[in-house]
Protein backbone atom coordinates (compact mmCIF):
# COMPACT_ATOMS: atom_id res chain seq x y z
CA UNK A 1 0.00 0.00 0.00
CA UNK A 2 2.98 2.36 0.78
CA UNK A 3 4.59 1.88 -2.58
CA UNK A 4 1.13 2.10 -4.58
CA UNK A 5 0.68 5.61 -2.36
CA UNK A 6 4.43 6.67 -3.36
CA UNK A 7 3.33 8.91 -6.05
CA UNK A 8 0.73 10.90 -3.63
CA UNK A 9 3.15 11.16 -1.00
CA UNK A 10 6.24 12.38 -3.18
CA UNK A 11 3.78 15.15 -3.99
CA UNK A 12 2.93 15.75 -0.59
CA UNK A 13 6.68 15.80 0.07
CA UNK A 14 7.66 18.37 -2.90
CA UNK A 15 5.16 21.05 -1.41
CA UNK A 16 5.71 20.86 2.13
CA UNK A 17 9.11 19.27 3.27
CA UNK A 18 10.04 18.08 6.48
CA UNK A 19 6.04 19.25 7.78
CA UNK A 20 4.41 16.19 5.46
CA UNK A 21 6.84 14.00 7.35
CA UNK A 22 5.61 15.35 10.43
CA UNK A 23 2.10 14.93 9.74
CA UNK A 24 2.20 11.12 9.51
CA UNK A 25 4.35 11.68 12.37
CA UNK A 26 1.75 13.41 14.45
CA UNK A 27 -0.81 10.69 13.15
CA UNK A 28 1.19 7.60 14.63
CA UNK A 29 1.84 9.52 17.93
CA UNK A 30 -2.12 9.88 18.18
CA UNK A 31 -2.69 6.84 16.61
CA UNK A 32 -0.66 5.65 19.80
CA UNK A 33 -2.16 7.96 22.53
CA UNK A 34 -5.67 6.75 21.34
CA UNK A 35 -4.66 2.91 21.75
CA UNK A 36 -2.96 3.32 25.39
CA UNK A 37 -5.07 6.14 26.68
CA UNK A 38 -8.61 5.46 25.14
CA UNK A 39 -8.13 1.88 25.02
CA UNK A 40 -9.06 2.24 20.99
CA UNK A 41 -7.34 -0.94 20.32
CA UNK A 42 -8.76 -0.82 16.92
CA UNK A 43 -7.32 2.48 15.82
CA UNK A 44 -3.76 0.97 16.42
CA UNK A 45 -3.98 -0.64 13.30
CA UNK A 46 -4.18 2.45 11.11
CA UNK A 47 -0.31 2.45 12.09
CA UNK A 48 0.49 0.33 9.15
CA UNK A 49 -0.02 3.36 6.93
CA UNK A 50 1.11 6.22 9.85
CA UNK A 51 4.32 5.07 10.53
CA UNK A 52 5.42 3.33 7.78
CA UNK A 53 4.65 6.49 5.06
CA UNK A 54 6.82 8.31 7.67
CA UNK A 55 9.50 6.19 7.18
CA UNK A 56 9.06 5.95 3.77
CA UNK A 57 9.21 9.99 3.76
CA UNK A 58 12.59 9.45 5.42
CA UNK A 59 13.82 8.84 1.90
CA UNK A 60 12.37 11.30 0.03
CA UNK A 61 14.40 13.55 2.47
CA UNK A 62 17.89 12.11 1.53
CA UNK A 63 16.96 11.38 -2.11
CA UNK A 64 16.22 15.65 -2.00
CA UNK A 65 19.76 15.81 -0.23
CA UNK A 66 17.66 17.73 2.51
CA UNK A 67 19.84 15.95 5.50
CA UNK A 68 22.72 18.14 5.60
CA UNK A 69 26.13 17.03 6.58
CA UNK A 70 27.03 14.19 8.86
CA UNK A 71 26.91 15.80 11.96
CA UNK A 72 23.23 16.85 11.19
CA UNK A 73 22.82 12.86 10.53
CA UNK A 74 24.18 11.80 13.24
CA UNK A 75 22.28 14.43 15.48
CA UNK A 76 18.75 13.17 13.82
CA UNK A 77 20.43 9.91 14.72
CA UNK A 78 20.22 11.11 18.59
CA UNK A 79 17.17 12.21 18.95
CA UNK A 80 15.40 9.22 17.67
CA UNK A 81 17.72 6.93 19.81
CA UNK A 82 17.05 9.35 22.53
CA UNK A 83 12.73 9.04 21.73
CA UNK A 84 12.98 5.33 21.90
CA UNK A 85 14.92 4.85 25.09
CA UNK A 86 12.06 7.40 26.74
CA UNK A 87 9.45 5.21 25.36
CA UNK A 88 10.72 1.83 26.15
CA UNK A 89 11.89 2.59 29.83
CA UNK A 90 9.59 5.61 30.77
CA UNK A 91 6.58 4.78 28.71
CA UNK A 92 4.02 2.00 28.04
CA UNK A 93 6.21 0.20 24.95
CA UNK A 94 7.82 -3.12 25.26
CA UNK A 95 11.57 -3.62 25.16
CA UNK A 96 11.79 -5.85 22.05
CA UNK A 97 10.66 -4.19 18.36
CA UNK A 98 9.76 -7.29 16.96
CA UNK A 99 7.58 -9.88 19.14
CA UNK A 100 7.31 -9.54 22.79
CA UNK A 101 7.09 -11.11 25.94
CA UNK A 102 3.45 -9.61 26.65
CA UNK A 103 1.37 -11.48 24.26
CA UNK A 104 -1.40 -8.66 24.42
CA UNK A 105 1.62 -5.54 23.95
CA UNK A 106 3.70 -5.51 20.44
CA UNK A 107 5.48 -2.54 18.84
CA UNK A 108 4.76 -4.83 15.47
CA UNK A 109 1.14 -5.77 16.26
CA UNK A 110 -0.15 -3.07 15.48
CA UNK A 111 2.81 -0.86 14.36
CA UNK A 112 3.62 1.70 17.12
CA UNK A 113 5.56 5.30 17.06
CA UNK A 114 8.66 3.02 18.48
CA UNK A 115 9.47 1.69 15.49
CA UNK A 116 9.53 5.21 13.70
CA UNK A 117 11.98 6.54 16.38
CA UNK A 118 14.04 3.08 16.05
CA UNK A 119 13.76 3.98 12.12
CA UNK A 120 15.03 7.48 12.26
CA UNK A 121 18.13 5.90 14.63
CA UNK A 122 19.01 3.66 11.82
CA UNK A 123 18.18 5.72 9.41
CA UNK A 124 20.86 8.98 10.75
CA UNK A 125 23.45 6.56 11.82
CA UNK A 126 23.31 4.76 8.62
CA UNK A 127 23.43 8.22 6.23
CA UNK A 128 26.54 9.36 8.40
CA UNK A 129 28.51 6.11 7.11
CA UNK A 130 26.98 7.25 3.75
CA UNK A 131 30.54 8.83 2.56
CA UNK A 132 32.79 6.23 2.96
CA UNK A 133 30.32 3.45 2.12
CA UNK A 134 30.48 4.82 -1.49
CA UNK A 135 34.03 5.16 -1.79
CA UNK A 136 33.99 1.53 -1.20
CA UNK A 137 31.61 0.89 -3.06
CA UNK A 138 33.72 2.10 -5.89
CA UNK A 139 35.91 -1.10 -5.21
CA UNK A 140 34.56 -3.32 -8.29
CA UNK A 141 34.48 -6.54 -5.91
CA UNK A 142 32.20 -5.23 -3.22
CA UNK A 143 29.94 -3.19 -5.94
CA UNK A 144 29.25 -6.57 -7.39
CA UNK A 145 28.36 -8.47 -4.31
CA UNK A 146 26.18 -6.02 -3.63
CA UNK A 147 24.14 -5.95 -7.37
CA UNK A 148 24.02 -9.78 -6.44
CA UNK A 149 22.66 -10.00 -3.34
CA UNK A 150 20.21 -7.07 -4.95
CA UNK A 151 18.90 -9.38 -7.40
CA UNK A 152 17.41 -11.55 -4.70
CA UNK A 153 16.90 -9.33 -1.69
CA UNK A 154 13.27 -9.47 -1.82
CA UNK A 155 13.83 -13.55 -2.27
CA UNK A 156 15.79 -13.48 1.24
CA UNK A 157 13.46 -11.38 2.77
CA UNK A 158 10.25 -13.59 1.75
CA UNK A 159 11.92 -16.70 2.84
CA UNK A 160 14.22 -16.75 5.42
CA UNK A 161 11.68 -16.84 8.36
CA UNK A 162 10.78 -19.78 6.34
CA UNK A 163 13.75 -21.88 6.69
CA UNK A 164 14.40 -20.79 10.45
CA UNK A 165 10.93 -21.94 10.84
CA UNK A 166 11.21 -25.52 9.28
CA UNK A 167 14.70 -26.01 10.77
CA UNK A 168 14.16 -25.09 14.40
CA UNK A 169 10.79 -27.32 13.34
CA UNK A 170 13.39 -30.34 13.29
CA UNK A 171 15.48 -29.54 15.84
CA UNK A 172 12.31 -30.10 17.95
CA UNK A 173 11.71 -33.43 16.35
CA UNK A 174 14.62 -34.41 16.77
CA UNK A 175 14.44 -33.55 20.77
CA UNK A 176 14.74 -29.74 21.35
CA UNK A 177 18.22 -29.32 20.43
CA UNK A 178 19.90 -26.05 21.01
CA UNK A 179 16.32 -24.57 21.94
CA UNK A 180 16.23 -24.90 25.66
CA UNK A 181 18.78 -21.95 26.14
CA UNK A 182 17.58 -19.48 28.30
CA UNK A 183 17.33 -16.13 26.07
CA UNK A 184 20.07 -12.81 27.18
CA UNK A 185 22.30 -15.30 28.70
CA UNK A 186 25.91 -15.77 27.67
CA UNK A 187 25.52 -19.38 26.23
CA UNK A 188 22.09 -17.75 24.26
CA UNK A 189 24.73 -14.74 22.89
CA UNK A 190 27.22 -17.23 22.23
CA UNK A 191 25.22 -19.58 19.92
CA UNK A 192 23.75 -16.33 17.98
CA UNK A 193 26.59 -16.28 15.61
CA UNK A 194 26.15 -20.37 15.30
CA UNK A 195 22.60 -20.00 14.53
CA UNK A 196 23.06 -17.02 12.32
CA UNK A 197 25.89 -19.28 9.96
CA UNK A 198 23.56 -22.36 9.72
CA UNK A 199 20.76 -20.56 8.87
CA UNK A 200 22.96 -18.84 6.28
CA UNK A 201 23.89 -22.19 5.11
CA UNK A 202 20.28 -23.19 4.58
CA UNK A 203 19.07 -20.33 2.87
CA UNK A 204 21.99 -19.69 0.29
CA UNK A 205 20.49 -22.45 -2.21
CA UNK A 206 16.89 -21.72 -1.28
CA UNK A 207 17.40 -18.19 -2.58
CA UNK A 208 19.88 -19.26 -5.53
CA UNK A 209 16.71 -21.86 -6.37
CA UNK A 210 14.15 -19.20 -6.16
CA UNK A 211 15.61 -15.70 -7.16
CA UNK A 212 14.88 -16.15 -10.83
CA UNK A 213 11.17 -15.47 -9.99
CA UNK A 214 12.41 -12.22 -8.53
CA UNK A 215 14.17 -11.20 -11.91
CA UNK A 216 10.66 -12.01 -14.09
CA UNK A 217 9.45 -8.51 -15.46
CA UNK A 218 6.57 -7.90 -17.28
CA UNK A 219 6.54 -8.56 -21.41
CA UNK A 220 6.82 -4.74 -23.03
CA UNK A 221 3.64 -4.61 -23.96
CA UNK A 222 1.78 -5.75 -20.97
CA UNK A 223 -1.28 -4.14 -20.05
CA UNK A 224 -0.89 -1.91 -16.66
CA UNK A 225 -4.01 -1.54 -14.71
CA UNK A 226 -6.02 1.56 -13.82
CA UNK A 227 -4.75 3.00 -10.65
CA UNK A 228 -7.44 2.01 -9.26
CA UNK A 229 -8.13 -1.20 -9.58
CA UNK A 230 -3.91 -1.75 -8.07
CA UNK A 231 -5.32 0.22 -5.30
CA UNK A 232 -8.41 -1.48 -4.69
CA UNK A 233 -6.56 -4.83 -4.89
CA UNK A 234 -3.87 -4.17 -2.85
CA UNK A 235 -6.31 -3.36 0.05
CA UNK A 236 -7.91 -6.74 -0.65
CA UNK A 237 -4.74 -8.31 -0.66
CA UNK A 238 -3.71 -6.54 2.76
CA UNK A 239 -6.93 -7.60 4.30
CA UNK A 240 -7.14 -11.34 3.27
CA UNK A 241 -3.05 -11.58 4.67
CA UNK A 242 -4.05 -9.59 7.92
CA UNK A 243 -6.66 -11.43 8.38
CA UNK A 244 -4.81 -15.25 7.83
CA UNK A 245 -1.74 -13.39 10.37
CA UNK A 246 -4.85 -12.40 12.92
CA UNK A 247 -6.70 -15.62 12.77
CA UNK A 248 -5.16 -18.54 11.44
CA UNK A 249 -6.67 -21.46 9.56
CA UNK A 250 -9.86 -22.34 11.24
CA UNK A 251 -10.40 -19.39 13.57
CA UNK A 252 -11.52 -15.93 13.78
CA UNK A 253 -15.66 -14.84 14.46
CA UNK A 254 -16.89 -16.18 11.08
CA UNK A 255 -16.82 -19.52 9.47
CA UNK A 256 -14.49 -20.07 6.85
CA UNK A 257 -12.78 -16.72 7.75
CA UNK A 258 -9.51 -18.90 6.20
CA UNK A 259 -10.88 -19.12 2.69
CA UNK A 260 -12.54 -16.01 2.83
CA UNK A 261 -9.02 -14.03 3.69
CA UNK A 262 -7.23 -16.68 0.50
CA UNK A 263 -10.36 -15.22 -2.17
CA UNK A 264 -9.39 -12.01 -0.92
CA UNK A 265 -5.65 -12.57 -1.88
CA UNK A 266 -6.00 -14.35 -5.16
CA UNK A 267 -9.05 -11.94 -6.30
CA UNK A 268 -7.12 -8.53 -5.52
CA UNK A 269 -3.97 -10.38 -7.27
CA UNK A 270 -6.30 -10.17 -9.99
CA UNK A 271 -7.47 -6.94 -9.83
CA UNK A 272 -4.25 -5.80 -9.41
CA UNK A 273 -2.83 -7.44 -12.16
CA UNK A 274 -0.42 -9.69 -10.74
CA UNK A 275 -1.61 -13.38 -12.19
CA UNK A 276 -0.03 -15.06 -14.97
CA UNK A 277 -2.15 -14.38 -18.14
CA UNK A 278 -3.63 -17.91 -18.84
CA UNK A 279 -3.34 -17.85 -23.04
Amino acid sequence: MVVILAPGAYKFWRRYGFASFLVFAAGAALTDVAFFAAELHWLGWTNYLWVWLAVHHLGFAWRDDRLGRVAKRLLFSAAGFAALWLMVTKGPYPLAMVGSPDPELSNTLPPKVTLLALGIFQFGLLLALETPMRSALNGLRLWTATVLINSMIMTVYLWHITVMVIFAALLYLAGGIGLGIEPGTTDWWWSRPVWIAILFVLLLPVALLLSPLERRGRAADAAIPAAARQIAGAMMICLGVALLAMYGYGGGPVARLDLISISLVIVGSGISGLLPKLK
